[in-house]
């Protein structure tokens, strides 16, 4: 799509009653993005937007979502064909956003329950997506102000994010040590991978910087300056040698409690 027509869009967006305001996200926002990647438009409504009115302007085919059809967090939207691009419309509560946004600036944050989101959705992704967002459409400037706010990573985020990996890691390892007994490898698995999520959070809050989704969190981390070296390639082996049987997940577990070892020493706990 061309900029003239995103803009276009998030006009027309902005006119249904409801939305407040329309940004670009996902990798295209952050300048990732490949030639394919989808377009990903935030739409920040207060009260409830007006759903018919967004599925005229979608046209016939297109399911437009009521607000919570796709889940508690990533709440719903609508999957459009323009030309030859994907564009994805995604709802966001602002009202809600901005909650989690002072729940933020306290070092409050919680994991929700999320379909398509394994490792449960972390709330200051809400955050961090207006604070890598473009904002293509904001008439009250509610976003913008947002938006400019949640440019700093707040630093008692950043203590709250580093103090849950430091307690939850060991804690999930040593469950999964009684789980190798019995060779349990699919909650050993389970263990390992928050495990290993609570890592590529700290990393990022240590950092200062917003993890959006656990997909590619670990190819993430790799980029931080203060991550230990190879982290992330040792992190994926641990779930391509698992195993079934109790040496080799025990064995797995000792290369998660040095990984685990590393990063609290990195993050400083």
């Amino acid at each position: 799509m061309r900029d003239d027509e995103l803009q276009a869009m998030a006009a027309r967006l902005t006119e249904v009653d409801g939305i407040v305001a329309v940004a670009l996200g996902g990798s295209r926002a952050r300048g990732l993005h490949r030639p394919d990647s989808d377009y990903d438009l935030g739409l920040y409504y207060r009260g409830r937007p007006d759903t018919a009115a967004l599925r005229t302007l979608a046209g016939s085919g297109v399911e437009v979502s009521e607000p919570g059809g796709w889940g508690p967090w990533v709440d719903g939207g609508a999957w459009l064909t323009v030309g030859k691009d994907r564009v994805a419309w995604i709802y966001r509560d602002l009202d809600r956003v901005e909650a989690v946004w002072e729940d933020c600036r306290e070092g409050r944050f919680e994991t929700g329950f999320q379909p398509g989101h394994p490792l449960g959705f972390h709330s200051p992704a809400y955050v961090g997506e207006v604070a890598l967002c473009q904002v293509l459409a904001d008439p009250t400037g509610a976003l913008t102000a947002l938006r400019t706010a949640a440019r700093d990573y707040p630093p008692p985020l950043r203590a709250a994010v580093i103090e849950n990996a430091r307690w939850e890691a060991p804690f999930l390892l040593a469950a999964a040590r009684k789980g190798a007994k019995s060779a349990d490898t699919a909650y050993v698995a389970g263990c390992l991978f928050r495990a290993a999520g609570l890592l590529t959070h700290a990393l990022h809050a240590h950092a200062g910087t917003y993890l959006l989704n656990e997909k590619g969190a670990l190819h993430a981390a790799a980029t931080l300056p203060t991550t230990p070296p190879g982290f992330t390639p040792r992190a994926q082996s641990l779930f391509a040698h698992l195993g079934t049987t109790p040496q080799t997940l025990n064995a797995a577990l000792d290369t998660a409690e040095e990984l685990v070892a590393e990063v609290l020493g990195v993050v400083g706990v």
